[in-house]
């Protein structure tokens, strides 16, 4: 059964004059992990986005803030800017590595076996680290790899080139070999469906302990959730606010502009219970995952805005509350994230979202 932690001193307090920073390392809580009981942070900062010239003193800042949760991936190609900010951090005397609770992902052109530990050993030294504390698996399909740029091959109509042998299993094994090693702490999925994950769960010798899926008041995934729950593995939500800046990457990176972008900020239910409780509506959105246990990972850049993200333990939604949310869900209707910007990827066998697929071969018919 999960179980969320409020822990006043498992972290040393470092910033002695700092009154938001010691205010926020009392009220942090956690989660606890299946397995190895290592404590998650239920609030951390997402670095999808994230240019790494902007990014390294924005985490710098994130941790003087008392943020200790820290999640990347080898596609965000920020990884080294995060391991800089964080030596400054250590250096700087200002904390511990093991104060930090850091994810980062297998990327798709690795996503076999056989290129488990190189792209692992590279992301530990980007990050100049020994370990990280959880390693997911970011995509189920794999694509074949540019050993040049480390990048997806593309054919010369624009279709990514599909590695279609993903073998899920003998991945995880190679992954349960370094956790065993100790290069990872904890290890997860990251956009699997439930039959995948149960593929996986079955010839597991260590279970996935997290699955991060995007999900928030449009997007509540109810089903999975309930799976993870009844696994013990605990959920952290991507695009907890609605990824208010995905659309223009999206446009102007891969000239592809997908129809769901939501504007979760000003949704009325939001705004009013936003008012009643004198928090803003990405504290209530963000609140409303928290309060159900689910790990939330929001991104920003501004000062404010990160502060405010974690200024979520100071009150509890009464469930009338929590009803008015729930019942904004729109099932896959508001799913954002269909992969579908890496053109032909839905001819992968390990796509994940069927519906996604049924509905373009019925539209293509």
């Amino acid at each position: 059964m999960l179980k969320i932690l409020q822990v006043r001193s498992i972290f040393r307090a470092t910033v002695s004059c700092n009154h938001s920073y010691h205010s926020t390392i009392r009220n942090m809580k956690f989660i606890k992990l299946s397995q190895t009981d290592a404590l998650m942070p239920t609030v951390g900062l997402g670095t999808w986005q994230a240019e790494p010239d902007v990014l390294q003193p924005v985490i710098y800042e994130a941790l003087e803030l008392g943020y200790r949760h820290i999640d990347t991936a080898f596609n965000y190609n920020n990884e080294e800017a995060i391991g800089n900010a964080v030596k400054k951090w250590i250096d700087d005397g200002k904390g511990v590595r093991s104060d930090l609770f850091i994810t980062t992902k297998l990327p798709h052109v690795g996503n076999r076996a056989s290129d488990v530990e190189k792209f692992l050993n590279l992301q530990l030294k980007r990050l100049q680290t020994a370990y990280v504390d959880l390693y997911l698996i970011h995509v189920p399909f794999g694509f074949n790899c540019d050993h040049t740029t480390l990048t997806p091959k593309v054919d010369a109509d624009g279709n990514y080139e599909l590695d279609m042998e993903t073998d899920h299993i003998a991945t995880w094994k190679k992954l349960e070999d370094c956790q065993k090693s100790g290069l990872i702490r904890n290890l997860g999925l990251s956009n699997f469906n439930e039959a995948q994950i149960q593929a996986i769960w079955e010839s597991a010798t260590f279970k996935p302990q997290v699955l991060q899926v995007e999900l928030h008041a449009y997007f509540q995934q109810q089903e999975l959730r309930n799976y993870c729950t009844e696994h013990d593995i605990v959920v952290t939500a991507y695009a907890p606010l609605g990824s208010p800046g995905a659309k223009s990457h999206f446009v102007n990176k891969y000239k592809y502009s997908p129809g769901v972008f939501p504007d979760l900020l000003t949704v009325p239910e939001v705004v009013t219970i936003a008012k009643k409780f004198g928090k803003t509506p990405a504290q209530i959105l963000l609140h409303f995952l928290v309060q159900q246990k689910i790990v939330v990972i929001p991104k920003s850049t501004n000062k404010e805005r990160l502060q405010a993200n974690m200024d979520l333990y100071d009150f509890e939604m009464t469930q009338d509350d929590m009803n008015l949310l729930i019942r904004l869900d729109k099932g896959e209707k508001g799913r954002i994230f269909n992969f579908l910007f890496w053109k032909g990827v839905e001819n992968h066998p390990e796509y994940p979202f069927k519906e996604v697929k049924k509905d373009i071969c019925t539209e293509s018919n």
